[in-house]
């Protein structure tokens, strides 16, 4: 165990994690010249597409130093703060953790979230400077950011350059040198956390595990502490390219097992493995639940296909413990689930990788966040869908969740990135100067508020300097109302919200102007309308699709014409009465990207 070294790698969005693990793996040979390219640990077509990474990645790399050869077990982590709760994840599974700074840009957001999370966890944080090799660094400055911001020694900052692979030697020694081996005892009962899980259609469910206490044999009886049920350890091994079989795995030591599960409901992430028959006394903790913070729902396009999406969802979500579900029916889309993300990203990515994956063709909903809702008898109901909300002669106040975010900019920016806040009914709670022009706003502002698009527009009107994050503060009582979009008097429950009524009547405008265009023309005249309740605040027409009914008349009384147009008149009524308004997937879409 004292030659076993456990580490991750975090950083914010784009500093050059991926590209350094690349390094990392070249040099410890744990690749081939032939498997080798760019973003190595990044194996899903999205993460390579966007050039994110969206899943945590574990592999292991044996080095020598000094005459001695040791085991490295890395875990490569997300940057975006949507993915944080993967962070989090990899954080239990080590002993240190390398804190990248992009050498051009400096400490961000996410940086200073990421290694508090660390901080957190106890890990040894070894810091790293990236991206040396860019004409724009600025090493003195950003060493005085990091030696502010940790405490650490100006020395202890290791120069590197994920790009040509500079320093990765000294990262390889300080991380022999510096981050303690793993605690544990590999004759105590056996505890493994799960810190991971894939569904693979021929081996069932596939966990990943770090043993904490304890040896694990192939073949053994375990059984999985919170969900009680036991199975064979039909294979165990580590995580290196491709899974390697071992015959056993002790306390420290980072890799899988494949008991043959089928179903998803038995493995839960952050659950403990133990044997049968010398069991532990109890699970291992510190592994937090996932708070979801947008919800939206998610409906097949074709409702016959209803059990093969809860199927997908049911395996996405090993995959990617973050995603909740629970089934709900909508009078518009029939039979669906409302789904709990992390965040727009998120939301995005799961319905890229529903339709990729599974090849799942979905309709998803206006995103919402939850609310809670006081009735007048004191009760406190919580509401994910502004169609669940209860009639307003019952309700006495509606409160909304609050975070509170972390922008750094630079101070050029202030001002802009201020207003954009306050327009989103943000208040200011602090301002510090981190260096002569770089500035950490705190604002607390309504999570409803910045679900939209307030991640693009901070990063438009910063040029794509400000960085964000945020955490949730709690709930505040709001003066909210449930928007009604109408077609033909009938309620749309797809495309309800629930909005500040400061804001409905411009949002309820443009959803009107924007659903105009994308409803297609029928035999008959459409209305669309918003509405507050049973105030109409604002109306569009599709006007209808008309025949020439009078081209025959030539000539003749104007009667032969007027009785035509009649009987057109009465058909058309007659067919707004039967007649069903289809609304298109881009609506659904549309609403996302109101401007």
């Amino acid at each position: 165990m004292k030659n076993l070294r456990n580490f991750c790698i975090i950083a914010h969005i784009d500093h050059g994690k991926s590209t350094l693990a690349d390094r990392l793996l070249e040099i410890t040979e744990t690749i081939t010249d032939r498997d080798l390219q760019e973003q190595v640990l990044d194996d899903m077509e999205l993460e390579r597409e966007r050039g994110i990474t969206i899943k945590s990645h574990a592999i292991q790399m044996e080095h020598e130093h000094e005459g001695e050869n040791y085991i490295l077990n890395l875990i490569d982590t997300p940057g975006h703060v949507d993915f944080s709760y993967e962070v989090s994840r990899s954080l239990a599974a080590c002993e240190g953790a390398l804190l990248i700074v992009d050498a051009a840009q400096g400490i961000q957001a996410q940086t200073i979230s990421n290694l508090y999370l660390a901080i957190d966890n106890d890990l040894e944080i070894i810091p790293v400077l990236n991206k040396m090799d860019l004409e724009a660094a600025m090493p003195e400055d950003v060493k005085d950011q990091i030696v502010d911001l940790i405490g650490c020694d100006r020395n202890d900052i290791i120069e590197a350059s994920g790009k040509t692979g500079y320093g990765v030697d000294r990262i390889l020694e300080d991380i022999i040198r510096k981050i303690p081996p793993p605690k544990g005892d590999p004759d105590a009962p056996l505890q493994a956390l799960i810190f991971d899980s894939v569904f693979n259609s021929y081996r069932g469910i596939i966990a990943y595990i770090r043993i904490v206490n304890g040896t694990l044999k192939k073949g053994e009886l375990v059984k999985f502490v919170n969900t009680e049920k036991e199975y064979d350890a039909d294979e165990i091994g580590v995580l290196k390219l491709k899974q390697v079989e071992k015959k056993q795995l002790s306390a420290g030591d980072v890799g899988y097992i494949i008991s043959g599960i089928k179903s998803s409901k038995e493995v839960k992430v952050g659950d403990t493995i133990t044997h049968i028959n010398r069991p532990c006394a109890e699970g291992v903790k510190g592994f937090e639940e996932v708070k979801p913070m947008v919800f939206a729902g998610i409906y097949p396009v074709d409702p016959d296909d209803y059990e093969e999406l809860r199927a997908s969802i049911e395996k996405l979500q090993l995959n990617d413990a973050s995603l909740t579900f629970i089934p709900e029916s909508s009078q518009a889309l029939g039979f669906g689930f409302r789904c709990g993300f992390l965040g727009l990203l998120h939301m995005e990515i799961i319905q890229e990788r529903l339709d990729r994956e599974f090849d799942m063709n979905v309709i998803t909903t206006v995103p919402n966040v939850s609310y809670k809702v006081i009735s007048k008898k004191g009760e406190t109901i919580e509401v994910h869908n502004p169609s669940g909300l209860p009639d307003y002669n019952y309700i006495d106040h509606i409160e909304e969740p609050y975070i509170i975010a972390q922008i750094i900019s630079k101070n050029e920016y202030v001002g802009s990135v201020m207003n954009l806040c306050i327009e989103k009914r943000g208040a200011l709670k602090n301002q510090v100067y981190l260096t002569s022009n770089r500035v950490e706003i705190t604002f607390e502002m309504p999570l409803g508020e910045i679900v939209f698009d307030f991640y693009d527009k901070l990063k438009s009107i910063s040029k794509g300097y400000a960085s964000f994050d945020y955490h949730q503060s709690g709930y505040k009582p709001a003066n909210l109302v449930k928007l009604d979009i109408l077609l033909n008097g009938e309620s749309v429950d797809a495309l309800s919200t629930l909005i500040h009524r400061d804001n409905a009547y411009d949002f309820g405008r443009r959803m009107c102007v924007k659903l105009k265009e994308l409803i297609p023309r029928q035999q008959f005249d459409i209305a669309i309308q918003a509405a507050i309740g049973a105030k109409i605040i604002a109306r569009e027409t599709v006007k209808a699709v008309r025949k020439d009914v009078t081209a025959k008349c030539y000539g003749g009384d104007i009667t032969r014409k007027r009785k035509l147009l009649e009987k057109q008149k009465k058909g058309k009524k007659r067919m707004r009465q039967v007649g069903n308004v289809e609304v298109p997937q881009q609506a659904f879409l549309a609403v996302l990207k109101l401007d």
